[in-house]
């Protein structure tokens, strides 16, 4: 081996170690803007279409409708929020159904602390949402103070589990009501993340484009010094 390639060895080593790196990122970055692109007209589909009874086994993120009784004295708050500077928690009830599993309701957001009290309607009412599968909790989170009913996961099983509940589905129900006044204020429509992924597949491609210009720019430069 010359002198000159013996000098490129290493560094061209490591060029391609980081190169790999940079273009396996940018590939991961591309997955996810397809999955959130499909995510996001899954949303946008399920939020145009109207309401279907509530099914036995029903989508994720599907918009759905059910008859229940809430149940108040079994409310549950889940999660921390701020909205116009104030504190608040989303407020999970159960929904009392014939025949059917208890159904776990979030009706929206409450504030902790003042206020105006939360509205309960009285009887069976019929209310639209759509359904959210819950999620796992992280390392992060917080831990759930089970005796005050406080969840910092929306988890519908741990969250059934601190109410003693047992005969409950296994997703949270997001109630829709964009012309709601007063609290508890709920979803005015599905999720709505944001896409940057696409951002991302181009600044980890372009350090990829950019890093190999370098070292080809190095490498010609060390060649003719030789």
């Amino acid at each position: 081996m010359t002198m000159p390639s013996r000098r490129l060895l290493w560094p061209g080593i490591a060029t391609l170690a980081m190169l790999a790196v940079l273009i396996g990122l940018g590939t991961w970055q591309l997955h996810r803007l397809a999955w959130k692109t499909a995510l996001l007209a899954r949303f946008e589909a399920s939020e145009q279409a109207p309401p279907v009874p509530l099914p036995e086994h029903p989508e994720p993120w599907e918009k759905v409708s059910v008859t229940g009784r809430y149940r108040p004295s079994l409310s549950a708050l889940v999660n921390l929020e701020v909205r116009n500077n104030v504190l608040g928690s989303r407020l999970i009830v159960p929904l009392e159904r014939r025949g059917a599993p208890m159904v776990l309701v979030d009706r929206g957001w409450v504030p902790l602390a003042g206020g105006p009290p939360v509205e309960w309607p009285r009887g069976e009412v019929t209310v639209t949402g759509y359904i959210n599968p819950g999620e796992q909790p992280s390392m992060f989170a917080a831990h759930d103070d089970v005796a005050a009913r406080k969840f910092y996961t929306l988890n519908p099983n741990a969250i059934a589990r601190g109410l003693k509940l047992n005969n409950v589905e296994p997703y949270v129900f997001v109630l829709l009501d964009p012309d709601h006044q007063g609290i508890p204020e709920p979803a005015k429509h599905l999720p709505r993340p944001r896409n940057n992924h696409l951002g991302y597949v181009v600044t980890w491609y372009g350090l990829a484009v950019a890093l190999l210009g370098v070292f080809l720019a190095w490498a010609w430069q060390t060649r003719r010094r030789a």
